[in-house]
């Protein structure tokens, strides 16, 4: 690894990470077993969280709750499913922050109230969630979890609202932030997404009923059909009647999260009317025009990399080839305390094709650079492996800002971008050269306006923010 190039303390790799996705299911007649299918759905979004998953269904009497740390496959077999009777459900897998791995924040979250028994599960952040949960704890609430759904939950259920939908609608009028949600009743279920349409959030129908998940993968995995995505502000409910609005109450402005198209999404999905894997071609496209290419091959970075990668290749008209092989049987590594042991490390997860790369300029091509240790490690492997130099072209803009609506990280201390030219980060990970899209660019290529799209850990301008909140006290703040 070159100089002063950083390497991850903790295990991390060099990427953004999502905090979580949700799947929401109501079946047409009560003989629907909706288990399997919810394992399906959070099966198809296990790219979204991998620290825990649960579920929650409902069979027309009560609600039952299965949930644990791991994997989909790992939390759920065949007889836990079994133990999950019903024609409803709702599920959720979760990526933690360090300080949040506690079984106790795995969601979803179910309580009894007087609307019932109620099950909840967030993607997001809350940018006003401490004060909320301050609000809660002044009333002498006890307040078991770190997380933003619980707070959510108990001030629905102490509303005061004749009925669900409008304690729902009116507990979301008062939050601020980013979400996609679902909350399982006794007799519905609802989905919100977040007014500036931050969060991803669809809706499908199924041969067995509706679904409601993060991404349209996951619909797709039922065999199901993508009818649209709810719709910024949007509160829905779920039913046996089929599928209505309850209310609409749509931002100001949008702001879609742009990493849903440069890394989040499934390049199967579609996300804000754009499939992803396309979108990331066309970034290649836009990157490949705007910066002077020299080199002999395009290679992608695994995984991330090869979309993005062969819209370069073919704008630059350059051959497209596999580089790198990633080792898909190999789970998380121990940590090596010696920069043998590091190397080794690498080696074991990644693979240099030293016949595609011995003698070559090569052209490598990457989603983003975030706290740079894996960009430095691959460089280092291309050029042992014998590449004469090593390009490194970054498909999204220098990522310099912290996310405050729910994205990893989000403190400013692991950008290595934030105060570093392009000059001082090309030496840092031993590229010959290093050449980011630009923001116009990443726009033209997502194909939606600018003026709708969040692109705050690029810019820095946050469009949902927090009134008078400063982006370090933003940033500490917990994340579903």
């Amino acid at each position: 690894m070159p100089n002063g190039a950083m390497m991850a303390t903790n295990g991390t790799i060099d990427k953004p990470r999502e905090a979580c996705g949700v799947v929401g299911i109501w079946g047409k007649e009560a003989s629907v077993k909706v288990a399997p299918l919810c394992y399906l759905g959070l099966y198809a979004l296990q790219h979204r969280g991998q620290e825990s998953a649960g579920m929650v269904t409902f069979d027309g009497k009560q609600l039952w709750l299965s949930k644990g740390a791991g994997l989909v496959p790992e939390v759920f077999d065949l007889d836990s499913l079994a133990e999950l009777p019903g024609f409803a459900g709702i599920g959720h897998v979760r990526l933690a922050t360090q300080a949040e791995k506690h079984v106790i924040n795995t969601q979803p979250l179910l309580v009894r109230s007087s609307y019932g028994s109620l099950a909840i599960a967030q993607n997001g952040s809350i940018v006003n969630g401490k004060e909320l949960r301050q609000e809660l704890l002044d009333r002498g609430t006890v307040l078991q979890t770190d997380t933003d759904s619980e707070v959510i939950l108990n001030l629905i259920a102490q509303s005061g609202e004749a009925d669900l939908p409008s304690a729902v609608a009116k507990i979301l009028s008062r939050v601020r932030g980013a979400y996609a949600l679902v909350v399982l009743g006794e007799g519905m279920l609802l989905a919100a997404r977040d007014p500036w349409g931050n969060r991803p959030l669809c809706l499908g129908r199924l041969e067995e009923g509706y679904v409601v998940a993060s991404e349209s993968c996951a619909i797709a995995n039922l065999g199901g059909e993508l009818l649209r995505e709810v719709q910024p502000g949007e509160l829905l409910i779920l039913d046996h009647a089929g599928y209505h609005t309850h209310s609409l109450d749509p931002g100001k402005k949008q702001a879609l999260c742009a990493f849903e198209h440069v890394y989040f999404a499934r390049p199967d999905s579609s996300i804000g009317g754009r499939n992803a894997y396309l979108v990331r071609k066309a970034i290649g496209r836009e990157l490949a025009q705007e910066a002077l290419v020299t080199a002999d091959v395009v290679i992608g970075a695994p995984d991330s990399g090869m979309s993005p990668a062969l819209g370069f290749a073919e704008a630059a008209k350059l051959p497209f080839e596999i580089g790198v092989i990633k080792n898909r049987y190999v789970g998380r590594t121990f940590l090596q305390p010696t920069p043998a042991g590091r190397k080794l490390a690498v080696r074991i997860k990644l693979n240099p094709v030293i016949e595609v790369l011995k003698g070559k300029s090569v052209a490598m091509i990457d989603d983003s650079i975030v706290r740079g240790t894996t960009s430095g490690k691959l460089i280092a492997l291309l050029k042992e492996a014998g590449a004469r130099e090593v390009h490194m072209y970054v498909a999204s803009p220098p990522y310099r800002f912290p996310c405050l609506y729910g994205i990893e990280p989000s403190s400013h201390t692991e950008l290595v971008a934030r105060g570093r030219t392009v000059e001082e980060l090309k030496t840092l990970i031993g590229a010959d050269s290093l050449h980011y899209v630009s923001v116009e660019g990443l726009v033209r290529a997502i194909g939606i306006p600018k003026e709708q799209l969040c692109l705050a850990c690029f810019t820095g301008d946050y469009p949902i923010g927090a009134p008078g909140a400063s982006i370090d006290r933003l940033s500490d703040q917990r994340r579903e």
